[in-house]
């Protein structure tokens, strides 16, 4: 194996060893940010210069939900719990030797097009293996998107030494009901495994909720409901 892949071993198996790992699944209707998406990309292209996707979408309700639920941006430290008053989100990034997750500071502070534009940025440096320590050193949530590559669903594990991680899923069309009629909306499933021993099963299923309604609703953090 090489270093990085016998240090991406090390870490997972950690992982595995330290924490309580539980996972808790949801599901959202991608019908609203897919509208929102193709109502603005030409507007949003021509200001900022990137395109929009789904990520700042789950970035920012994200950001939102620990804000939220403040004890899933925490860590377990020996006997002790560190609460921090920021958010670095790492975001998950396949690369030729290997998965990396650079990290997105003070996520809690930026637009839509912020973290467009700062996913892009760390994209590009590990395409072209640039990526220094300090880009991946200090995240606090960690947010995977396997839908990339097509996965319906999963259970992601934990990046040490955080407390949680998001995995994100494909989204394929599917039958749901709406006020009691079966239609067909472009689905997602969702997954947060978290650790058991910081994060109980009422926070954890609340923060994903969170995350759900303002995905599908971004108007619930404008009005911080």
């Amino acid at each position: 194996m090489n270093r990085m892949r016998q240090k991406i071993a090390s870490r997972l198996k950690e992982a595995q060893n330290t924490n309580a790992m539980l996972t808790t699944f949801n599901e959202l209707d991608m019908s609203n940010v897919m509208q929102l998406r193709k109502e603005n990309q030409d507007a949003f292209v021509k200001k900022h210069g990137i395109k929009m996707g789904f990520m700042s979408a789950f970035v920012k309700a994200s950001a939102y939900a620990l804000t939220k639920q403040p004890t899933v941006n925490a860590v377990i430290d020996g006997q002790e719990i560190l609460y921090r008053d920021y958010v670095d989100i790492s975001v998950a990034v396949a690369t030729p030797k290997g998965l990396v997750v650079p990290v997105l500071r003070n996520a809690e502070g930026m637009s839509y097009a912020d973290i467009e534009k700062g996913i892009a940025a760390l994209g590009q440096k590990a395409k072209n293996n640039e990526l220094a320590v300090e880009d991946m050193d200090g995240g606090t949530f960690t947010i995977s998107n396997g839908g990339v590559f097509g996965s319906l669903f999963g259970t992601p594990i934990i990046n040490p030494p955080q407390s949680a991680i998001l995995g994100m899923h494909g989204v394929f069309e599917r039958p749901v009901v709406r006020s009691g009629q079966v239609v067909i909306r472009p689905m997602m499933y969702i997954a947060l495994t978290y650790d058991h021993r910081l994060i109980d099963g009422r926070e954890a299923v609340t923060f994903l909720r969170t995350i759900k309604t303002a995905v599908e609703d971004p108007r619930v953090m404008l009005m911080d409901l």
